[in-house]
């Protein structure tokens, strides 16, 4: 019987969860399957893509750059609309292919190694713990949405301190972030508007050029410039400020570049997208996720609780569990094959990491959250040269706050139904509320 994938293109199945179990019907019959693109929530067709499921072909497909290329189309499965927004966008370190990409991660890779997390360490730990008993306040049980007032606050906290931005405007990241992720989801896209009065001048400065919704309430496609004004306006005020007063951190380095490493415009305020957004997106839906992983296995929360020790392990399979980035795409750059089926030079191929983070060839009972887990080679921050940067410091804040939270709690459980982003792309948690009672 021959399986229809066409669910997996449309984001609004992702709002009753991913279809794990499409999936692996799909994996069972080959490690490879075709889906068509058609027109959706005002999208126009596209050409469709190769969708990679298994473990051993989507590492195969990230480690070759050269046959399965980042730069080509770029790394989202719908094509940018003109093929201005596609240049643009390529001059992003997230959309570029050795050498180039190599050009723009080393300045800023040592910021993210473990012995430079390990530094930051104390103070994501303080930081998580103080967050907690925030939220906690002095009750004895209460309730709470665990992905809005705990889970949102840590990664902003971290990501504002690694780019160097003043804390006050922590909660700008927080918009983009929202709109970028959130622009197959209106109700997630127009969700965290900033509040001007809390912010630095050059927040309410770059405030001047946030782009309005339409008369449907939708922004902007904010894979254009146009669309995200507000966050390269934000990025030059920054800028500024750090040539004038430059520090150790992410934005000074890279603004201290010379010679072929020096930075264009473009390349400097897409790599400023990058951090914004993608550093703080994966995480702060990563802890919301990780929180939904031990709701559904009450049994391993307590095991957990019992031995603190096994965060060692704990770690990375909460996050494979939940796999925040679902999928990312190449495009084949000459005629070629994955698994043996024929793929023609320009075929998007797009692989599956929710898939490959289940595959019963790598993982047994994959769909089991297994703490002890061990070894456990997930897909979780990618594979090959473009390895997530912040894979370290994701792990860190994860640790950091859920330490926190199941050492100031005896019980936790749902005070309601979790909310999910309509996204065929992140696996995002809108709303996660959550009953507690005190140790």
């Amino acid at each position: 019987m021959t399986v229809d994938p066409a669910p997996l293109v449309d984001p609004r199945t992702y709002v009753d969860g991913v279809p794990y179990h499409l999936l692996a019907t799909l994996r069972a019959a080959g490690p490879v399957a075709w889906v068509e693109e058609p027109p959706l929530l005002g999208l126009s067709g596209g050409p469709g893509f190769w969708l990679v499921l298994r473990h051993a072909e989507v590492t195969d497909v990230l480690k070759q750059p050269r046959l399965f290329s980042s730069w080509l189309g770029a790394t989202q499965i719908r094509d940018p609309a003109t093929p201005e927004d596609l240049g643009y966008v390529r001059r992003m370190m997230l959309n570029m292919d050795p050498p180039e990409h190599g050009r723009l991660r080393r300045p800023v890779a040592r910021s993210f190694t473990p012995r430079a997390v390990g530094a930051l360490e104390a103070s994501i730990r303080a930081t998580a713990a103080a967050l907690v008993e925030r939220t906690l306040g002095d009750a004895d049980e209460g309730t709470f949405d665990f992905a809005r007032d705990l889970a949102a606050d840590l990664p902003l906290l971290t990501l504002a301190d690694v780019l160097g931005m003043p804390e006050p405007d922590r909660w700008l990241l927080y918009d983009w972030s929202n709109r970028v992720i959130g622009f197959q989801d209106p109700d997630h896209a127009g969700s965290a508007a900033f509040d001007p009065r809390a912010g630095t001048a050059a927040a309410r400065e770059a405030l001047r050029h946030r782009p309005a919704p339409d008369a449907d309430g939708r922004m902007p496609d904010p894979r254009t410039r146009a669309g995200m004004a507000d966050l390269y306006a934000y990025a030059h005020l920054l800028a500024e400020s750090k040539r004038r007063s430059p520090g150790p951190d992410v934005m000074s380095i890279l603004l201290a570049q010379q010679g072929e490493d020096r930075l264009s415009v473009d390349e400097f305020e897409n790599m400023f997208w990058l951090f914004a957004v993608a550093g703080n997106e994966t995480i702060r839906n990563g802890l919301p996720g990780a929180m939904i992983a031990l709701l559904e296995h009450p049994a391993e929360m307590a095991r957990l609780r019992r031995d603190p020790d096994l965060f060692d392990t704990a770690v990375d399979e909460l996050l494979r569990w939940w796999t925040p980035v679902m999928v990312f795409r190449r495009t084949a750059t000459t005629d070629t094959a994955v698994a043996g089926v024929p793929v023609r030079a320009g075929d998007k191929v797009v692989v599956s990491f929710a898939s490959a983070n289940r595959d019963e060839r790598v993982f047994a009972d994959p769909d089991r959250l297994d703490l002890a887990r061990h070894p456990n080679p997930h897909l979780v921050f990618g594979h090959g040269p473009h390895f997530c940067l912040g894979a370290h410091l994701a792990r860190c804040q994860l640790r950091a706050l859920f330490e926190a939270l199941l050492a100031n709690t005896a019980s936790i459980t749902y005070a309601g139904p979790p909310a999910y982003l309509r996204s065929n792309f992140q696996r995002g948690v809108k709303r996660l509320p959550i009953h507690w009672r005190r140790r």
